[in-house]
């Protein structure tokens, strides 16, 4: 039996369609799942307030005529069931993480994301023009990619791979990256070198995939902090 992925449909892993002769992929990634359910699904957040409501539950609602076991019985269920409520957010964070792929090329980004429903959205670096990272002590972070021109992507379709609280215009962000700064570091190089290439290009989001160029213009990435 041979391997395969899971997304048959695709040229090759993240990419719906055969890149053209002279474009090629600098980089390849996808998010670090515990970041993401940290970041995007809240999941320590959720699990501090589960464990404060059982703490809160055992003083407020202990009834010593009812016995020890009984008592117990309540606390492990409402522990059950937030412990059920928390394991479906890190499975929907795993699968997440596990179908997203995000690529870099010398022309473009690449964003492959969907659980069940599949999107591939492409960047051409003619349609970005800047970059903000956020990084932490361990070098996870995240890139959020500011748009320019008329086209927008929905924030719904995006999320959780979008800036939070930017609804208005939604920014895709390369999110719960393990090496960051690498990763912004290449965008910025792999821009510099491409901007002499010039072609007006037009962001899109769907199944396909277009041969994409880049305008001659600079790109700015700075390191900022970003909300959550």
């Amino acid at each position: 039996m041979k391997p395969s992925h899971e997304h048959e449909f695709e040229a090759a892993p993240g990419l719906p369609a055969p890149l053209p002769a002279s474009e090629r992929i600098l980089w390849q990634g996808s998010p670090d799942w515990r970041l993401l359910g940290n970041e995007a699904f809240h999941l320590k957040t959720l699990s501090l307030y589960f464990a404060l409501m059982v703490v809160l539950q055992a003083v407020l609602s202990w009834e010593p005529a009812l016995g020890l076991s009984k008592n117990l019985m309540a606390l492990m269920t409402s522990t059950l069931l937030a412990s059920v409520a928390l394991g479906l957010l890190a499975l929907t964070a795993w699968l997440s993480a596990s179908t997203t792929l995000y690529t870099i090329t010398d022309k473009r980004i690449v964003m492959r994301i969907g659980i069940v429903l599949t999107l591939t959205f492409n960047l051409p670096f003619s349609r970005i023009q800047g970059a903000q990272i956020k990084n932490s002590k361990d070098g996870k972070g995240n890139i959020a990619l500011d748009l320019q021109g008329p086209d927008r992507i929905a924030y719904l379709h995006l999320w959780p791979h979008a800036r939070p609280w930017q609804l208005k215009q939604p920014q895709p962000m390369l999110r719960a990256l393990p090496n960051v700064a690498e990763v912004g570091s290449l965008l910025h190089t792999s821009w510099e070198q491409g901007r002499h290439t010039i072609d007006n290009s037009s962001l899109s989001s769907h199944s396909g995939s277009n041969s994409l160029r880049v305008e001659r213009k600079s790109i700015a990435i700075s390191s900022t902090a970003m909300a959550q």
